[in-house]
């Protein structure tokens, strides 16, 4: 299938695809014209890749983690994919816990924000003086 028809069936733009194309997340084969040719598996990649891309991995970290899917039996590329995978689990966790910390902090605003919110609402108006 074309560029075109892969986009429609997957629903990513075709620049997107070149992307991935680019950063060796796909692959095409080409006819004489030059356009770009994909088989029907690439569907299912490309579904995978967005899912990956989706869940704040990097072009750099799904290209680490892909060759799992492609050399499912080799001892070595499982061993370096887990290592991978493990890493950017464990970004992930930093990530959220600076989240957690920063919405807690958050939260300290806003209860003081409140605090001060109500009491502008009490304070008596001041009067205007006259000159």
């Amino acid at each position: 299938m074309r560029i075109g028809e892969l986009s429609r069936r997957t629903g990513v733009s075709p620049r997107s695809l070149r992307y991935y194309e680019e950063q060796g997340l796909l692959s095409s084969s080409r006819s004489e014209a030059g356009q770009r040719h994909y088989s029907d598996a690439e569907v299912q990649r490309v579904s995978l890749i967005r899912r990956l891309f989706d869940a704040g991995m990097s072009s750099r970290v799904i290209a680490t983690v892909l060759p799992c899917v492609d050399v499912p039996g080799d001892l070595g590329v499982a061993e370096e994919t887990f290592t991978a995978m493990t890493h950017e689990r464990d970004r992930i966790d930093a990530d959220i816990a600076h989240l957690i910390e920063t919405r807690e902090a958050l939260d300290v605003l806003i209860k003081a924000n409140s605090r001060h919110r109500a009491e502008l609402s009490t304070a008596p108006e001041p009067v205007a003086q006259s000159a």
